[in-house]
């Protein structure tokens, strides 16, 4: 199974439209997936068409109340799952002040999944656990944000892939989030890996978006062969702007429901394709003591 956590600090730049049609992308060839939904806006769950408030259990319960995946995970569409969030999810950080291995929560509900780790658990005593089948993919949405919620998502995944936005001030971004991938990779997860930089939002033909796309394989030339990073790539495939990616959530429809036909559709498909052939080499080693990221 592959975890990967879809992250930027900065909102607007095609982070939640990635998370959801990229897990879409996946189902439809003919990947398990499940959806984890930690950022509190509950976009990504509204965009798979569940209501927030429909589900009895949520992110939130996983991550502070102790209820397993299962009990929160909903079933959306043929092989895809979503554990839905909640705007209870904005208080998690105060509701966990003070709980060790608060940075750890969402790796050790992974962990004690069956769906998530075949080796974990009696499938009978997990409240639907029975009938999901074993995932293949987690995709995680994070918070605009790199708080408590966005370091459960680093510790839980073993890769992270950053949407960019083709502007000069994503580059300042860019660092900040590899500065985090860094210390999580340190300090929490030696496991954490960049898969790379998938550019959204693109304008074919642009001056501005040409030359973003070689200043970030620039930056990772020029960045050196950390451990975190030295194998990400820039994808090939470049999510075009595109309407009908910005009218789908509003119909609670990913872009295959809602225009099969149209470039966003064809770029997610891209992008899924490349994705699931970018297998990064394996690190060893396990979580260590968690230290100053729980500051």
């Amino acid at each position: 199974m592959r975890s990967i956590a879809i992250a930027n600090q900065k909102g607007g730049v095609g982070k939640t439209t990635t998370s959801v049609n990229l897990a879409v992308a996946l189902s439809r060839l003919e990947k398990k997936v499940c959806l984890i939904d930690l950022d509190p806006q509950a976009h990504a769950t509204l965009h798979v068409g569940v209501s927030p408030g429909s589900a009895p259990y949520t992110a939130y319960d996983v991550l502070v109340n102790n209820q397993p995946l299962a009990a929160a995970t909903v079933h959306a569409h043929e092989n895809l799952w979503v554990v839905p969030s909640h705007l209870d999810l904005s208080v998690a950080e105060m509701s966990l002040a003070g709980r060790s291995g608060r940075e750890s929560i969402l790796r050790e509900r992974l962990r004690s999944d069956p769906s998530c780790n075949s080796c974990s658990g009696n499938v009978e005593t997990i409240v639907g656990a029975s009938q999901r089948p074993q995932f293949d993919y987690i995709i995680i949405d994070c918070p605009p944000s790199l708080g408590l919620l966005s370091l459960n998502a680093m510790a839980a995944a073993d890769e992270v892939l950053l949407p960019l936005q083709p502007h000069f001030l994503a580059l300042h971004g860019l660092s900040k989030l590899l500065e985090t991938i860094e210390l999580s990779a340190e300090h929490i997860n030696p496991r954490l890996r960049l898969l790379g930089v998938a550019i959204c939002l693109y304008e074919a033909g642009t001056r501005l978006a040409a030359e973003v796309g070689r200043d970030v394989e620039a930056f990772f030339a020029e960045a050196g062969g950390h451990p975190s990073w030295k194998d990400a790539r820039v994808f090939q495939t470049r999510i075009r702007r595109n309407i009908r990616l910005a009218e789908a959530p509003s119909f609670g429809q990913s872009i295959f429901e809602y225009a099969h036909d149209s470039n966003g559709a064809s770029d997610y498909h891209s992008l899924a394709s490349e994705v699931d052939a970018a297998v990064l080499p394996s690190r060893q080693g396990e979580p260590g003591e968690v230290n100053k990221m729980a500051a």
